[in-house]
């Protein structure tokens, strides 16, 4: 009898190694390919959109990308397959590093859609320049040791918003002169320049320093309003954005999911971007992280996301996946999630604005909306033009923050502490 079990045991422990083999053995081995360097929107569009010769530089003709081979897979190839919600057309983001204005701003325009009924598309540079503004106080308190640069998070606009309000687009585009194409890399220098030597000199005087960066940001994208018209009747930003608007900054949460600290405490995110140093960031296990977002885009809502778009799964023709070489799809867990992070392979790259979503294979796809130059080198007739297709992988694995309304949050907001982390 006993041998009789033991014989069982060992007949039943093999066909479930063999199951498990033949599970792990029918995933696709995905293949790799070296790419030719080609100029593609960025160098195409944008920079010879720009009157300036110093600034048109590309990359040596020879240089190759080592990127997945996407041939023969089946992958979105439009955003009309996937179930979406109401977001405005895709717009630039130029030459300047400024994504998470132009992906937030987009998410805050599908809430007011989604809230109200309107169509407003909102000045992405108008939360920018007081971000500018924010920024140069910060360096003065610090005396030089908070971070100045293009970067910030989408909880920056939250906190805009509450400071500074908002304004339509057409109050506030925020061009320089007569090009249609934002550049921002001499105001940016200018304004470093100019805050090197305040550290330099020891020049702390609050007021002449804020008043000199305004200047700057006067002379390349223009003075923000202090009053717009809506429909006949004029508002303050702070008016235009609570009676118009109808946005409750309050009502907005940032998740994050990491392993660095416990789960279920809030946390700051630790990365140059979040530079006034936000601890409000909602830490949730990656599975929860996961279903927030499924649950999020199924009920009518939009998501904006952060995260890495370096890697060599990262945009073929827009889509966005992550290799089997790279790691398989079952082992992409919080522990793979946290070792990219940690060793610098996941980073905050960029900042853009989840909008739909479909079903394939038993996975979902994502739809994103995108103000970078690469979603665009598909080209402006084609319909993935200002979109990527990111897969469900590459969301768990390389996306780290999002931001999303309260009342998808609610049922998890009892489990967290009063303790920040």
């Amino acid at each position: 009898m006993k041998k009789f079990f033991l014989h069982t045991l060992s007949l039943f422990t093999f066909v479930l190694l063999l199951i498990n083999f033949n599970s792990h053995a029918q995933q696709p081995h995905d293949k790799a390919i070296y790419k030719d360097y080609k100029p593609g929107y960025y160098q195409n569009t944008i920079m010879r959109g720009i009157n300036d010769e110093a600034e048109k530089k590309e990359p040596p003709k020879t240089q190759k990308y080592f990127k997945m081979d996407a041939t023969g897979l089946d992958v979105p190839t439009s955003p009309s397959q996937f179930k979406t919600v109401w977001r405005n057309n895709p717009i630039s983001q130029g030459n300047t590093g400024t994504c998470w204005s132009f992906s937030t701003t987009s998410y805050y325009e599908t809430e007011i859609n989604r809230l109200t009924g309107q169509n407003i598309m909102l000045s992405q540079l108008f939360t920018v320049y007081w971000e500018y503004v924010d920024k140069a106080k910060g360096f003065v308190e610090t005396r030089g040791e908070s971070n100045f640069d293009e970067g910030s998070e989408a909880n920056a606009v939250k906190r805009i918003y509450r400071e500074y309000g908002c304004v339509p687009y057409s109050d506030f585009p925020g061009y320089a002169g007569d090009i249609k194409i934002y550049n921002h890399s001499r105001m940016v220098a200018e304004m470093k320049n100019y805050l090197a030597s305040v550290k330099t000199n020891n020049a702390w005087n609050e007021d002449e320093v804020i008043s000199t960066i305004k200047s700057i940001l006067n002379h390349y994208i223009g003075t923000p309003p202090a009053v717009v018209m809506w429909n006949k009747k004029s508002y303050s930003p702070k008016d235009f954005l609570l009676q118009v608007c109808k946005l409750n900054m309050d009502d907005y949460v940032d998740v994050i999911s990491l392993m660095e600290k416990p789960y279920y405490t809030q946390m700051e995110y630790k990365v140059p971007d979040n530079w006034w140093h936000d601890s409000s960031y909602y830490n949730v296990p990656l599975d929860t992280f996961m279903s927030l977002i499924k649950k999020t885009i199924r009920a009518g809502y939009s998501i904006t996301i952060g995260g890495d778009v370096s890697e060599p799964g990262f945009n073929m023709n827009n889509v966005c996946m992550v290799p089997s070489w790279d790691i398989p799809s079952d082992y992409i867990d919080e522990n793979a999630r946290q070792f990219r992070f940690n060793n610098g392979t996941t980073t905050d790259d960029h900042g853009m604005h989840l909008v739909g979503y479909m079903e394939k294979n038993g996975k979902d796809w994502y739809l994103i909306k995108d103000s970078g130059a690469g979603s665009r080198n598909v080209g402006e007739g084609n319909e993935s033009f200002g979109y990527y297709y990111f897969s469900e992988d590459y969301v768990k694995l390389k996306i780290v923050d999002i931001t999303i309304h309260k009342d998808m949050f609610e049922s998890l907001m009892s489990r967290f502490s009063t303790h920040r982390s």
